[in-house]
Order: C-alpha cells, then sequence, then structure tokens
C-alpha cells in the first residue's frame, strides 16, 4: 500500500478524493489536511462518511508519505509547497492552477507534468509531479483533441459550457446561495475564463492553434459539466466518428456515444462522454463529465495510477446512478 496526504480536505474536492481513495485497493489515506478544521472529525466536513471513517483533520503534514494531493484554491499550492517540504520521492498531485502553464511548471527541481492521460499518457507515467487539468479545461479538450490531432481545427470554435455549482467551491458567494442559483441561469467570464490558457496550450503543443470563443454557464444543479463546441468541418459524420473512436480508443473513460448524450450518463463516474453532430458544415461536439471526479479528483488518481504503474482504471470502476 501506498501512503497518502490530502491537503486542504474539507472542500468539495477533497471531499471527493477521501470517498475514492477509501475504496483505492492500493493506496490508504495516512493524514488529511485542514487548518479550518484540525482536530475535528472528518465526518464533520463529510457527514456521508458516517460509519465509514473515524479519522480526524490534521494541522500537521507526514513529509514522508508516497503521494500528496493539493486540493487548495488556486494560488494556494505553490505557497503551501514553499511552507511545507515533502520528500524526494513524494509523488506530488496539484488539483490547483498553480503548475498547469509551461511558464509556471517548475518548483524546486520539480517538472509539472499536465495530467491529461488522453494527451500525454506516456509522458504522466515518467513524472514525479502533476499539475491536474481544470474541469472546463478536460471537457473542452476531450472534445477537441482528435480534430487537433488530425489538424481539422481551421476555423473558430464557439465553445458553449455550463456547470454545476460544486464547480465554485464550499465558501459561500453571492451566486452560489439556493435562493440565486435554484431555477436560475447565468453566464460568467465570458470570453476570458481562466481555463483558456491550458486549452490553447495543449492546442499549440498540437500544432493546432486556433480562435476560442468560450462562455462559461452556471447551472441549477450540484456537479457535472455539459460543454458543446462547434466548427467548420468539411468531412461526413462517419469519417468525424471514425477518427474520434479511433482517438479514444486505448483510453478507458472516454466514450464517443453515437446517441445523445446528457449529463445523468456521467455523473458519479470518471468517464467523459462524446457525442458528435453534423449539421451541413459545422461539426457540434458534446461533451459531459462529472467536474469533481474526472474534472478533478477522479482524474488525479488516474494520474497516480499510471505513474504507479498499475491498472489505469485502478478504484475508478464507478456507474453513474443515471436517475
Amino acid at each position: 500500500m501506498k501512503s497518502v496526504g490530502i491537503i486542504g480536505g474539507s472542500g468539495y474536492t477533497g471531499g471527493e478524493l477521501i470517498r475514492l481513495l477509501m475504496h483505492h485497493p492500493a493506496l490508504d489515506i495516512d493524514f488529511v489536511y485542514s487548518t479550518t478544521r484540525a482536530g475535528k472529525p472528518i465526518t464533520s466536513a463529510h457527514p456521508d462518511l458516517l460509519g465509514q471513517t473515524q479519522m480526524t483533520f490534521t494541522g500537521t503534514i507526514n513529509p514522508e508519505v508516497s503521494v500528496v494531493f493539493l486540493c487548495l484554491g488556486h494560488g494556494k499550492s505553490r505557497e503551501f509547497l514553499n511552507a511545507h517540504h515533502f520528500s524526494d520521492q513524494t509523488l506530488i498531485v496539484d488539483l490547483g492552477n498553480d503548475f498547469r502553464l509551461e511558464k509556471e511548471n517548475q518548483f524546486e527541481g520539480k517538472n509539472f507534468i499536465y495530467g491529461l492521460p488522453e494527451l500525454q499518457k506516456e509522458t504522466i507515467e515518467k513524472a514525479n509531479a502533476i499539475a491536474n487539468p481544470g474541469c472546463f479545461a478536460t471537457a473542452i479538450q476531450l472534445a477537441l483533441l482528435p480534430l487537433a490531432k488530425n489538424k481539422l481545427l481551421n476555423t473558430a470554435i464557439h465553445i458553449n459550457a455550463t456547470t454545476g455549482s460544486t464547480g465554485a467551491g464550499v465558501s459561500l458567494s453571492p451566486t452560489s446561495h439556493f435562493s440565486w442559483r435554484n431555477n436560475n441561469l447565468s453566464w460568467y467570464k465570458p470570453f476570458t475564463h481562466q481555463h483558456l490558457d491550458e486549452i490553447h496550450r495543449t492546442l499549440n503543443q498540437l500544432e493546432a492553434p486556433t480562435e476560442l470563443f468560450f462562455m462559461p454557464q452556471r447551472g441549477n444543479f450540484t456537479r457535472g459539466i455539459f460543454a458543446t463546441a462547434y466548427t467548420s468541418f468539411e468531412g461526413s459524420l462517419e469519417s468525424a466518428q471514425n477518427f474520434y473512436q479511433d482517438f479514444y480508443k486505448q483510453h478507458p473513460f472516454t466514450h464517443v456515444s453515437s446517441e445523445p448524450i446528457n449529463l445523468k450518463n456521467v455523473v458519479g463516474t470518471n468517464n467523459c462522454f462524446i457525442h458528435l453532430h453534423l449539421h451541413e458544415n459545422t461539426l457540434l461536439i458534446t461533451s459531459c463529465i462529472d467536474n469533481l471526479i474526472k474534472g478533478a479528483s477522479g482524474q488525479a488518481i488516474q494520474n497516480t495510477n499510471l505513474i504507479m504503474g498499475w491498472e489505469e482504471t485502478l478504484g475508478l470502476e464507478l456507474k453513474a446512478t443515471v436517475f
């Protein structure tokens, strides 16, 4: 068993990570760090774990753990690592955005590899530090990777993606209150969302730079991302389905559906479902993920499995509740 530390375990992402790791056959939680809840039971923040764990949050770390997951707010991971030092052998997996971009991925001798397995599985397998992708970035990149690989992103791409309220984190804000969010829909950060930088980096890596118009939306549901992207396409629907299927045939969590998909297909799983629709010369790509699992904690474990040389699906064989 490999020992695990979780930094920032009281939020939505940390809670999901705890739930998944409790049932992982090769990873064992050593500590869950929280400055706000040190000494309190983990069930005080995650009451659904009542009867499953007696662990308490701690305000100290074990620097010798095999893996540490950083579930901190954006911009906080580098600050934490400057103040707390782990063994050179500790695998660091950052779920924030501190190390995702190439100009920011170096830290004290570690090179943080961008952890999107469908993009660079072989590179991830050799990593000693991972920058886990953002949730929107994951859904959108998985929608676009096959087109980029085949150099078919020749015109602007228009993207609309709606996320659940857990995407905003556990801290209260005016737009996360029930009375505001319920029966409501709104956009935010139009054309400027921070995850665009990650997406552009990937497209540039595949030598497929193009213009992106991204409209993020807040949905009146708790979890999941429903993303659509459309762009000009000169081929047939069958040809698009064939190269999408071919691109993802070696990737166990991303699946191309011939039938229209919906959010409940993937919530509670580490899957990404993709559907293609062709209207005249416009290809519409729909991509659905669970923002807390494939968009965060599940993908972090997926990357860890690859680095450890285990089955990629270990501890992640989950089923959607559907209804």
